[in-house]
Formats: structure tokens, sequence, C-alpha cells
């Protein structure tokens, strides 16, 4: 037993635990920093989208069928993981800078968030340039809503997108719920259904803006019975040939 006397024997034990508990931590890291362990999406469907109650965020607040908001010109919405945090602000500002090219093919972009706290709303407006609708049920954020919680602030790309959108410019607070992942979607009109659907996969995985613009040129606007039915008092009226001649 005169090896548990050598103090050599001591040092080298508490070197392999500690290279051990290393390697085990280096092995945590690159995993994490993988699509392994992240939460699986399932893709929407346009029947469960259409299906969606939202509310009208007025004194007097109006529920409606998510359907509304892209039945007849298609839409582009953003549900919003949370309206303080600055990578959020970061992607509705990104989205915003479309706005123009949107409102030149005819197509409206909306927001949908899953909570109201305080002026929480009010304060993310100045970043996104369109309406922001309630989904209280947090329909949006399904049909299988994924969380990221502490696993987020080990992931490089996480640490990569704090550092873009803080030298950006954007700052934001921490209220409010923040884990539930969300997305980007862009539907066409009547049952043209899902052109673009980006579900966020980490804390700051911001939507492709070209892709947001590609689907949108494909976006096919519903025309109403009235404008496709030809209108019949412009219609040239019926030749009659009164040269006998020719009957």
């Amino acid at each position: 037993m005169s090896f548990l006397q050598d103090p050599s024997f001591f040092t080298m034990g508490m070197w392999s635990i500690g290279a051990g508990a290393l390697g085990a931590a280096a092995l945590a890291l690159f995993l994490a920093n993988t699509d392994m362990f992240l939460p699986k999406s399932r893709r929407a469907t346009l029947e469960y989208l259409e299906d969606i109650d939202l509310k009208t965020l007025e004194k007097e607040p109006r529920t409606f069928k998510a359907k509304e908001l892209w039945e007849k010109n298609g839409a582009v919405i953003m549900a919003v993981r949370r309206p303080g945090c600055f990578l959020c602000r970061e992607e509705a500002a990104d989205l915003s800078s479309l706005k123009p090219k949107l409102d030149e093919l005819g197509v409206p972009l909306y927001a949908v968030v899953k909570e109201q706290i305080r002026t929480e709303v009010k304060d993310f407006q100045p970043y996104f340039k369109g309406e922001i609708f309630l989904d209280e049920k947090k329909k949006f954020y399904g049909p299988q809503k994924r969380k990221m919680v502490f696993m987020g602030f080990v992931r490089l790309g996480v640490w990569y997108n704090f550092f873009r959108a803080w030298n950006g410019g954007f700052s934001g607070n921490l209220e409010g719920e923040g884990f539930i992942l969300g997305g980007v979607f862009v539907v066409g009109p009547g049952k043209q259904g899902l052109l673009l659907e980006h579900r966020e996969k980490e804390f700051g995985d911001k939507v492709n803006l070209v892709s947001v613009l590609e689907a949108a040129r494909k976006i096919q606007p519903q025309t109403s019975a009235s404008e496709t039915k030809p209108d019949k008092a412009k219609q040239p009226p019926n030749r009659i040939d009164k040269n006998p001649r020719n009957q």
C-alpha cells in the first residue's frame, strides 16, 4: 500500500480526474453546437394556420381568424419570440427594410406576439413597420412549440448573433417569455399555401431576406368574381349585316 503514500500517485490521479472532466465539458460543448439536440419542428399546414385566433391590440380588441391576414393578397408574418429582445428587434428592422418592395408587390407585412406586457409591444413598434396582433394561444409558434433554454447560451452561433445585433446598435430588456422560438412565414392567398416557413433554430437565427422576397414574388393575389366577369355594358354590340348579298 506504499503507492498510496506516494505524492506523485495522488497528483496523477487528480490530473486524470481533471482531464476527464475537461474532456467531458469539451464534448458537451461540441454537441451543444451541433444540431443534434436542437428542438425539432413540425411544419405547419395551411389549415392549421387558417384556424388560429388572433386579437387586435386596440382598447376594445377584435378576435378574428388568422386567414384574414392573407386571404386576398397573401402576407409576410413574423412570429416574434419576445418584443423586448434585441435580437428580435434586429430581425424586425430587417424585415421592415423590405416593406417598400412588399408594398410594390401589394403584400402586407404583419407580426404576431404571444403576450402583451406593459409597453413592450409599443416599444417594439418603432422597429417593425407593419401591424401587430396578439396570439394568446401561441399557435403561430407551433404546431409543435420549440424551446431553447440554457443551451442557447453555450452555442457559438447565439453569441455571434448577440455581438452582431449589439454592434448594429440594438438594445433590449428581459421582460416577458423568450424561450419559445419564433419564425417567419410567407403565405399566399386562398389555397396557394405556405411559400416560405422559417423556424428559428436558436436565439437570433434570422430569416434570409432574399428568400422572403422571392417567396413574396410568387404570391398570386385573389381576384373577386366581379373583377373577372366581363362587363356587358362595355361589350361591342352584335353586328348586323344589312347587305342582302351576305345573307
